[in-house]
């Protein structure tokens, strides 16, 4: 779970990188999309450590 959250996260910043640049507009919307789909799951993965920890 936790390689899928770090994927996600450079997608989200290579997303980004495009789009607030400049290069393509739509971009920043999918790096928007995509933080919060990697915050989701950074906090699913946090959740389930400290439960697998008990």
């Amino acid at each position: 779970m936790l390689r899928w959250v770090v994927i996600f996260l450079v997608i989200a910043l290579i997303a980004a990188a495009f789009g607030f640049s400049g290069i393509a507009a739509g971009a920043a919307e999918i790096a928007k999309i995509i933080f919060f789909i990697f915050l989701v799951l950074f906090v699913v993965s946090l959740i389930m450590n400290l439960v697998k920890k008990r």
